[in-house]
């Protein structure tokens, strides 16, 4: 897959950021600077503590507010600095930015309908596709992929599941098998080139978070 892995062991630890209001809402956050919410702060703390064992060598973060936010709360018990990476941000959404998903069922179906059939490739209006979004995130991951140790990629859902696409040689149609929820941690090890997902989309730390009122 890539040959700067060969030979050494690399781990790559994918988190998504916690809730935010616009997620409990459901509107399209995209590239949108949304900070988290309350519950999120409390997720991403829970998150925290669950990977407080970890021996993390290098944190990067999309620079939106509410990666930050979550990779901060880890960085408590690492304190590293944390690398900002634009390339981690979230698909840009365009047009959609802000609006809620009732809405563009309402008023946006055809368009709905060709992505859901064709994900790979149709483009948001004012914004970007999925292969564009993966082909910058994936250019994150070879960068970052030129020594062994653990590094933590601070990031958002679209943006991990096309990162996963590539680690599981997935085509980009096949997309939403590989959702992430918030606040999640999905851990993949790179031996000799070759990814294998060790855990995929855990969320056992987040009992109790949804109790946090917004």
């Amino acid at each position: 897959m890539l040959s700067v892995w060969e030979g050494s062991l690399v781990k790559l630890i994918l988190v998504r950021h916690g809730q935010t209001l616009w997620n409990r809402e459901k509107r399209v956050q995209g590239v949108s600077d949304i900070a988290l919410s309350n519950r999120g702060s409390a997720q991403a703390s829970s998150l925290a503590r669950s990977l407080r064992g970890e021996k993390i060598n290098t944190i990067i973060s999309s620079p939106l507010k509410r990666a930050v936010q979550t990779a901060e709360a880890i960085n408590r018990f690492h304190h590293l600095p944390i690398e900002p990476e634009k390339d981690l941000m979230e698909l840009n959404m365009g047009d959609f930015e802000g609006m809620a998903l009732q809405e563009m069922m309402k008023n946006h179906g055809d368009f709905l309908k060709r992505w859901a059939e064709d994900p790979a490739s149709v483009v948001m209006p004012g914004g970007e596709s999925l292969s564009e979004l993966q082909k910058r995130a994936w250019g994150v991951v070879e960068r970052i992929a030129v020594k062994s140790g653990t590094t933590l990629l601070a990031a958002h859902n679209f943006t991990l599941m096309t990162i996963l696409c590539k680690i599981k040689e997935m085509d980009l149609s096949h997309i939403r098998q590989v959702h992430v929820d918030v606040a999640s941690k999905t851990l993949v090890e790179f031996k000799n080139g070759r990814g294998n997902v060790v855990f995929f989309n855990d969320i056992d730390h987040l009992s109790g978070c949804e109790e946090v009122i917004d």
